[in-house]
């Protein structure tokens, strides 16, 4: 594919040829089922399965067409990973002759063996049955690659009993859920035009590459996505020299590998540059529903990979593969758009709009005041707890930038003392014509609004943008509810407004933080008002299990009790064993690497003095000995904190989940994190020949 000509075949050609878009089924079904499609995608009825026939056979000719044999139906389960059961399209008549069929009910609903799916209580291990339902919001796509064409189509995953088992329902049902609070709202300001508001998600991707043989050459990049050990390189970031840097050629060329595999499918592959850290990259997607910007997302994080191993890279998506420098993100771009073109987010030129933008904008900033630790849950995993808090990455504190504009204009709605000295009366003639750019970018802020959208940049990059959009849009919709029963009851409209926006200003202002996330001063300032500071994953997971939670979400019907507690457990689970697995890596590698190696540098040493005492002044020989005696006591060192490692590893006995989780965070993260810098000490005591494996700087600065 990096082999494609642009003056033969013009990009807009090759965008979404291998994409089963509305534009590809309108022209390969009868106006009738396209109609009926439309009206089964807005939500208006049900699909049938007569329709569902005529799609399926449209969908599967296409299919065969473009050289695919097989079909299925692509999920995303509580793994945090994708899924997929491959079924060929083939059928034998009974002359042995072969047919090529899909049918209706194929595409409806598959049933992969779901026995072996995390579900945290929802269903006993025996019961293996789990269905998955197509997504028709979601469009079908053909997967190339050496193997063959296989066509892909995005489906929901739940249990026997309908609870969901994957990150799709939850998405759904939260998108559903604000855009009726959200119309509710709009038809009490007066829009009578509006029938739909969707979710709209633009979404920037961060990941790393490093060369393949050094990939493997390290055990803990492995087993972990991370450098569990590694002394840092003499030069790193300080200089910001790869930033928007010439990108190489090299990864230029798997750059353009990427975009096209990216727009072959449909997925509008925007921006692509060097990132801070060296070696760090980042792509960017045009905004589209979050339901398909996740979909797409997600799809994109595996082409990433395999398109790097093609290139004998590979990719890291982990949150922090590397200590010291940059970690990864990915930027959650997040907004509200009505079907007549509105994006509620934006500040309009006409003062009326302007009011309606302002009372969005607050119903968006009393939710994260609100429900800071469910946004702050959204974000958390054991990888972005390593990232967290610097090196551009937001700190834990959920604090809103708003800009000073901005700011500056709900407080005079509120009625502080500004600059501008009288207040603002939000009436249709009074208020100001405001500019789409009227904020800064603070890159130290967890929720930044950005112009016409709130950016979310806690979300790490190995994870799924759906957490995090279930929370957001939730609290949004609860909030917003609220908004709608005082307007509803109110006969006149525009004093609402402003008593609604007035008093969630006074109450949930404390959130709005223009300044400086990394300071001292904010966790100080933060404290005083009262805003939680959740550092790390340990901290947060239990708000699965409040009352509250369950009261929020059951109300909106975006999950029931049992899904929040089988969350709780999927989610505690998944975290103990990815730190028991970093403690059972580092183990593996000091013992059977690093030690021998030490050892064997130790030994060689000694020799060469012995040999030399015949030579060397006793003032030299004193001087070498110091230097056999340091690496010596690190190597002690070393062993006494790997012996505290092993036991906190391997300690079994605990009353409870969470403490088994509080056990995980304070004992073996901190020992090995003892562990590491006695190791990182002796990585720089020792000469690069002799340590076992590729360093910081070989990882970072060869590509």
């Amino acid at each position: 594919m990096i082999g494609v000509d642009f003056k033969k075949k013009p990009l807009t050609e090759i965008y979404g040829e291998n994409c089963f878009n509305e534009v590809t089924l309108k022209q390969r079904v009868p106006k009738s089922i396209f109609k009926e499609f439309k009206r089964v995608q807005e939500g208006k009825c049900e699909l049938t399965l007569a329709v569902a026939e005529v799609i399926a056979n449209a969908m599967k000719d296409w299919a065969i067409e473009n050289g695919a044999t097989h079909f299925t139906h692509w999920f995303q389960p509580l793994t945090g990973l994708t899924a997929e059961k491959h079924d060929s399209f083939i059928n034998a008549t009974n002359v042995g002759e072969a047919l090529m069929e899909f049918s209706g009910k194929e595409l409806i609903k598959g049933e992969p063996d779901a026995s072996s799916f995390p579900n945290g209580g929802l269903r006993s291990t025996f019961e293996a049955r789990g269905y998955t339902a197509w997504d028709t919001t979601s469009p079908a796509f053909l997967r190339e690659d050496n193997s063959g064409t296989t066509l892909y189509i995005p489906t929901a995953f739940v249990a026997y009993t309908g609870e969901a088992l994957d990150k799709k329902v939850p998405l759904l049902r939260s998108m559903v859920s604000v855009e009726r609070q959200a119309l509710r709202v709009l038809k009490s300001l007066g829009d009578k035009e509006s029938s739909k508001v969707s979710v709209t998600l633009g979404v920037e991707q961060e990941y790393f590459l490093v060369e393949k043989e050094f990939y493997l050459k390290r055990l803990d990049l492995q087993h972990t996505g991370r450098t569990l050990i590694g002394a840092p390189s003499v030069k790193d970031q300080e200089l910001t020299g790869h930033y928007f840097g010439t990108i190489k050629e090299r990864v230029a060329k798997f750059m353009r590998e990427l975009d096209l595999e990216l727009w072959k499918i449909g997925v509008t592959s925007k921006t692509k540059h060097n990132e801070v850290a060296p070696n760090q990259f980042e792509m960017a997607a045009v905004f589209t529903t979050a339901n398909v910007a996740t979909d797409n997302n997600q799809i994109t994080m595996d082409i990433i990979q395999k398109v790097a191993a093609r290139h004998d890279l590979v990719a890291l998506l982990h949150e922090k593969p590397f200590a010291g420098i940059n970690g990864s993100g990915k930027h959650n771009n997040w907004s509200l758009a009505t079907d007549t073109g509105i994006n509620l987010l934006e500040p309009g030129e006409n003062p009326k709009k302007n009011a309606q933008f302002l009372l969005f904008l607050t119903s968006v900033v009393e939710a994260v005041d609100r429900y800071a630790p469910l946004l702050r849950l959204s974000a958390a995993s054991a990888n972005n707890d390593h990232r967290l808090g610097g090196h551009e990455a937001p700190p834990a504190i959920i604090s809103i930038f708003l800009g000073d504009q901005l700011s500056n204009i709900l407080g005079r709605i509120k009625g502080d003392h500004v600059e501008e000295g009288a207040k603002l009366e939000l009436g249709v003639d009074s208020m100001p014509k405001l500019p789409k750019d009227m904020t800064d970018r603070n890159r130290t802020s967890p929720f930044a609004f950005t112009g016409n959208k709130f950016e979310f940049r806690m979300v790490g990059s190995s994870a799924s943008t759906s957490t995090p959009n279930v929370i957001l849009n939730t609290i949004v919709a609860q909030v917003l509810s609220e908004y709608a029963e005082k307007l509803e009851a109110s006969s006149d409209i525009k004093a609402t407004m402003k008593e609604i926006i007035k008093g969630a200003y006074e109450k949930h202002g404390r959130v709005i933080f223009n300044g400086n996330g990394y300071g001292s001063e904010w966790v100080e300032e933060a404290a005083r008002r009262g805003l939680p500071n959740l550092k790390a994953t340990n901290d947060v997971l239990k708000y699965y299990l409040a009352d509250e939670t369950a009261e929020l979400f059951g109300k909106h019907g975006v999950f029931t009790r049992g899904e929040l507690e089988s969350r709780y457990q999927i989610y505690a689970e998944k975290y103990i064993n990815q730190l028991h697995l970093e403690g059972k890596t580092i183990l593996k590698m000091i013992e059977r690497e690093v030690i021998p190696a030490a050892n064997g540098e130790l030994k060689e040493r000694a020799e060469v003095i012995n040999a030399a005492s015949k030579i060397l002044s006793e003032e030299l020989l004193l001087s070498q000995m110091d230097g056999i005696k340091a690496l010596g006591v690190e190597i002690g060192r070393l062993t006494d904190a790997v012996k505290e490692l092993r036991e906190h590893v391997e300690r079994s006995e605990f009353d409870s989940v969470d403490s088994h989780i509080q056990h995980s965070r304070s004992k073996v993260v901190a020992s090995m994190e003892k562990v590491r810098e006695i190791s990182d000490r002796i990585e720089l005591m020792m000469p690069a020949k002799a340590w076992p494996m590729p360093g910081y700087e070989e990882m970072l600065y060869h590509l």
